[in-house]
């Protein structure tokens, strides 16, 4: 076990306690949770960030970031706000360099797993489609003919509920908000997917005779995106042997899932990855 990172914003007075999944002298890696961006928001600057919080840290002499003799940190590739899961940092700019070209050239395996609205038949499905910024709406993606990046997903099935479906995501390229597009586009939302059709998870709407608490609201079960960045591969940048890191599935979309399978299986479970 690797000690946590403990981070807080003076600003937003949060503060958050970021588990360690990888370290080595080359290398860090973290669990990111959902919720907390991983790099600098270009349309609020001021919102806090993993990389600014990791790298005020580093500045002002933190316990965490002395005991590791850390001067440089800088991540290789970024996760969406509300995607929880392994973000991989580099602990110089050799070893971002070298990290950056195998990003660049797709070799890293990256699996997500994704919560969606929907029954899927097939056991797998592949999505290849064209992507760019919406002109009206910059921060929302959209699927193209002509212009934009290709972009491509290989999409299998891992659990089937009524109405939902736990799928197990590979993307082959990088393109932001990639996933999320590629099942909104077949017309399967993720779970909690405001920006692209997707709904919360109630338990009312899976649980037969669900009775509801009398001027209560119902919360839900899961209310961000139902996506988790599970597992990434790839070669050390010094050794070139390969690693393997994997994230455990935090407690809401494990909470989730939980009660699928009680109350909405129609598969059997395969019990695949940290939440099986």
């Amino acid at each position: 076990m690797f000690p946590p990172i403990k981070l807080s914003s003076p600003h937003t007075r949060e503060f958050w306690e970021i588990p360690v999944l990888y370290e080595d002298d080359h290398l860090l890696a973290v669990d990111k949770p959902a919720g907390l961006l991983s790099s600098p928001d270009r349309y609020d600057p001021q919102r806090p960030n993993l990389m600014r919080l990791l790298h005020e840290g580093i500045a002002q002499g933190k316990a965490w970031a002395t005991a590791r003799g850390l001067t440089y940190l800088a991540n290789v590739h970024r996760l969406d706000f509300e995607t929880s899961g392994v973000l991989l940092l580099a602990k110089t700019r050799e070893t971002l360099v070298q990290l950056a070209r195998q990003f660049e050239l797709g070799n890293p395996e990256k699996q997500y797993v994704a919560l969606i609205h929907g029954e899927v038949n097939e056991e797998t499905f592949r999505v290849e489609v064209r992507l760019a910024p919406d002109p009206r709406e910059p921060q929302r993606i959209l699927v193209v003919r002509k212009r934009g990046k290709l972009s491509v997903t290989e999409f299998r099935v891992r659990e089937r509920y009524r109405g939902y479906t736990l799928l197990e995501c590979r993307p082959l390229t990088g393109r932001t908000h990639q996933i999320r597009v590629h099942l909104a586009h077949r017309q399967w939302p993720v779970v909690g997917d405001k920006l692209y059709g997707g709904q919360p998870l109630y338990l009312s709407r899976i649980k037969p005779g669900y009775r509801f608490k009398r001027g209560e609201p119902e919360r839900p079960l899961l209310s961000r995106l139902a996506l988790h960045a599970e597992r990434l591969q790839f070669l050390h940048p010094v050794s070139g042997q390969p690693v393997s890191i994997e994230a455990p599935w935090p407690r809401d979309l494990e909470a989730a899932v939980k009660q699928l399978r009680r109350y909405a299986a129609l598969s059997p479970v395969r019990h695949e990855g940290p939440g099986g």
